[in-house]
């Protein structure tokens, strides 16, 4: 809107002081007016996209004051990428250095964001009673270049037509073909109005399409600013999107405001990521969840669990894989196994020998192990040794004529009818009535079989003994075809 022309004009010297005149303190209040958020050293909080930044810890600059270019809470906050247009009045009631200080508001928030082709593309469009577009979001993908243009903005001329400021924005600047990014990219679309004045055409309608559209609308009012009109033009909620500053002196302040607007948040910086292992940061405020080695991402995609090294068949156990809490594993034997010096084969105790069987130690498949006795014996109750179950089978009783069993481990010995047992208990000797007989008969033929008896009993004893070697032998390769 115009303003009356001054009655006369100033001293140099005055003129560069005239904005310093303007600042807040040295002003009056305004009356309240219902629906602006006044700029103050915070902002409101809360806006779609965002997270409420931290605050900022003793010592530290306010959001207000942060330094020009530098971003808040640095390492924490990265700007999210948007297609950003700024729509800026610049009628004949915004003077020339108003305006200069509207270019550093829009120069600093181009500061505090990440410019290039795939993170934020800002454009610009002035207007008056006319409107022009600066420069498209394709135009700049640098910070330096896209502030040099900004700088060499001029004002136009009367009037504050704001409806079709906004109009020719959504059908010319958030176009593809002028740099905009396509809607399935999901990368949100922003416009910044700056007015002091009420717009001299409807904005209300255009302003709903817009935000029909998916553009976010943000109404900056300076001075005069038409409340109606700002909350009109404004994306819900409005504490979010609508702002006052009493002087554009002041209104460079705002650009730390938008600066938490904008900014996205690191969650794994913060702290707030819940992952239990490990937070990766993906850019945009995004982040996923790692786990450490020998772990795995659960359905969850935040907690972790040991990897199962035994499922995988890599262990090299040779009996049992058993996983550990640490994600790791170790191997173990079947019962009757021991695990050998590799920790991962095993040994059965029949071959180590430590089984403790007397005879004959006999692996079993579940990999335990139990003793048998060789033939004729029987195994004891303690499951190990063993005792003689008929000591006549062993053949090695040594009775020269009948061995006759007394049970599992006793014997005795017996002899033929027409002899007797000698005191030795295990040869026989030829009683005195059959000596005589055969004496009566044939004394030649008497001497001939007891010659013959005593030959054959001499052969019985050494064949016994032989048999007896020849049992002990069996007994040993039977084992050791056992054991191999």
């Amino acid at each position: 809107m115009p303003r009356p022309a001054p009655a006369r004009r100033l001293p140099g010297l005055l003129l560069l002081l005239w904005p310093l005149l303007l600042l807040p303190s040295a002003a009056p209040d305004p009356v309240a007016r219902p629906g602006f958020r006044r700029l103050e050293t915070r902002g409101p909080g809360g806006s779609p996209g965002r997270r409420p930044s931290p605050a900022a810890p003793d010592g530290a600059p306010a959001s207000g004051t942060s330094e020009p270019g530098r971003a808040r809470g640095a390492g924490v906050c990265k700007s999210r990428p948007l297609d950003l247009v700024f729509i800026i009045d610049s009628s004949r009631s915004v003077r020339p250095l108003e305006f200069t200080k509207v270019k550093t508001f829009v120069s600093r928030i181009i500061d505090t964001l990440d410019i290039g082709p795939a993170d934020t593309r800002v454009a610009v469009v002035n207007y008056a009673s006319t409107v022009k577009i600066e420069f498209q979001l394709q135009a700049y993908t640098d910070k330096q270049s896209l502030k040099q243009a900004v700088g060499r903005i001029t004002p136009l001329s009367t009037g504050t037509m704001s409806g079709l400021a906004i109009q020719t924005a959504m059908d010319e600047a958030f176009t593809v073909e002028a740099g905009a990014r396509e809607p399935s990219s999901n990368i949100p679309k922003v416009a910044i109005i700056v007015t002091d004045g009420r717009p001299q055409d409807q904005v209300n309608e255009v302003a709903a399409r817009a935000q029909a559209s998916g553009i976010e609308l943000y109404a900056v009012g300076v001075d005069r600013a038409d409340m109606a009109s700002l909350k009109m033009m404004a994306s819900e909620p409005l504490e979010e999107h609508v702002f006052y500053v009493e002087t554009y002196g002041v209104i460079e302040k705002l650009s730390s405001r938008f600066q938490e607007t904008f900014c996205a948040l690191d969650p794994c910086v913060l702290g707030t990521h819940q992952c239990q292992h490990v937070c990766i940061s993906d850019g945009e405020g995004k982040h996923h969840c790692e786990c450490s080695q020998g772990y795995t991402l659960n359905a969850d995609k935040k907690t972790c669990s040991a990897l199962d090294r035994c499922a995988l068949n890599t262990h090299g156990c040779e009996h049992i894989c058993v996983n550990d809490r640490s994600g790791s594993y170790h191997c173990e034997c079947y019962e009757g196994y021991t695990l050998n010096e590799d920790r991962k084969t095993c040994s059965d105790k029949c071959a180590l020998g430590t089984h403790g069987c007397q005879h004959i130690c006999v692996n079993d498949r579940t990999g335990s192990h139990h003793c048998e006795c060789y033939e004729g014996y029987t195994l004891n109750a303690d499951k190990k040794t063993c005792s003689v179950r008929d000591k006549c089978a062993l053949g090695s009783h040594g009775c020269q004529h009948i061995c006759v069993s007394d049970g599992a481990a006793s014997y005795h010995c017996d002899c033929y009818p027409g002899y007797t047992l000698n005191e030795d208990k295990k040869t026989c000797s030829a009683t005195e009535e059959a000596r005589r007989l055969v004496s009566t008969e044939d004394a030649c033929g008497c001497e001939a079989t007891l010659a013959f008896q005593d030959k054959v009993s001499s052969y019985l004893q050494r064949l016994n003994t032989k048999l007896d070697d020849i049992l002990e032998k069996l007994k040993i390769n039977e084992y050791g075809q056992i054991h191999r």
